[in-house]
């Protein structure tokens, strides 16, 4: 979610950080990295202000994190699990800013279109405990929620994985993990009004003719994964998304193995594509994945 006032902060704060890492400074490096973790995550504390709490049969989670440290680490979650017992099921991997209690919107239209959600907070986010997160972390984040889903869900053909703008990098890098054959397995990857790599996503903001993509520390590189993804893939954009343009989506989907398939949404913003197209939505589904839309 980039609302209008944060894409102009992140435009301003992307143009100093590009300039200065441009220079290639020989101090500070560390600092530089860790104020590109503050712009790309961008984490609002709190509850969303629109969030009236919790539906009637949400599980509310702490997901353990493998630690090195005597101290336990964790993830918070939100587990939703379907009416129908034999639902699908699926892992929402959220963007930037705002943690799980502005998802719940997006959160409700999956479980509407038959699916058990589980939706996790990156450390840093919302109620799960942690410093400012990086690439790395998002990475191992994700991982431990599709461990959790596995348990949630034993079937292989059950299991799927939706990520939204930056949680669909998220996603992206997590199906190639299972396809190499480190994480359980999964049915389908779903990802909507998410990009290219980070550094086409920072140039398509700044306009800027530097190679933004080999400066950045933060990769998020999807169009170098896709193309590994052993899995049915379905590409969602709004047509009308003027944060993250449509045709990242598009250069994903060409990338990507079959079977694939593009659903663009006329008329849908960065945040909306799901609720105004749903009924492609359900479309898609079936067409894919040959999942029926059992309304909850």
């Amino acid at each position: 979610m980039l609302p209008a006032l944060f894409r102009r902060r992140r435009a301003r704060l992307l143009t100093g950080l590009t300039l200065a890492l441009a220079l290639a400074l020989p101090y500070g490096c560390s600092r530089l990295a860790y104020k590109e973790r503050e712009l790309i995550f961008s984490i609002e504390p709190g509850t969303a202000s629109w969030f009236g709490g919790l539906p009637p049969g949400v599980e509310q989670l702490n997901i353990a994190l493998p630690s090195n440290s005597s101290s336990t680490q964790y993830i918070h979650a939100w587990w939703w699990p379907a009416a129908h017992h034999h639902s699908p099921a699926v892992l929402y991997l959220h963007g930037t800013r705002w943690n799980l209690t502005a998802q719940l919107r997006r959160i409700t239209q999956l479980r509407e279109l038959g699916f058990s959600v589980l939706a996790i907070d990156y450390r840093g986010f919302g109620d799960s405990p942690g410093d400012l997160p990086s690439e790395r972390s998002v990475y191992q984040d994700a991982q431990a929620g599709w461990q959790r889903l596995a348990e949630l869900q034993p079937d292989p053909t059950r299991r799927f994985i939706y990520g939204h703008s930056l949680g669909g990098a998220i996603a992206v890098d997590l199906a190639q993990r299972i396809g190499d054959g480190e994480q359980p397995k999964a049915a389908g990857l779903i990802v909507e009004s998410t990009f290219t790599n980070m550094g086409d996503a920072a140039q398509a903001v700044i306009n800027t003719s530097l190679p933004v993509r080999w400066l950045l520390s933060e990769k998020f590189d999807s169009i170098d994964k896709i193309a590994h993804i052993a899995m049915p893939v379905l590409i969602v954009h709004g047509t009308d998304d003027k944060y993250v343009p449509d045709r990242f989506s598009q250069a994903l989907y060409a990338a990507a193995n079959t079977p694939k398939e593009l659903l663009l949404v006329p008329g849908g913003t960065h945040n909306n594509s799901m609720i105004i197209g749903s009924d492609e939505y359900a479309k898609a589904l079936r067409q894919l994945f040959g999942l029926g839309v059992a309304r909850n």
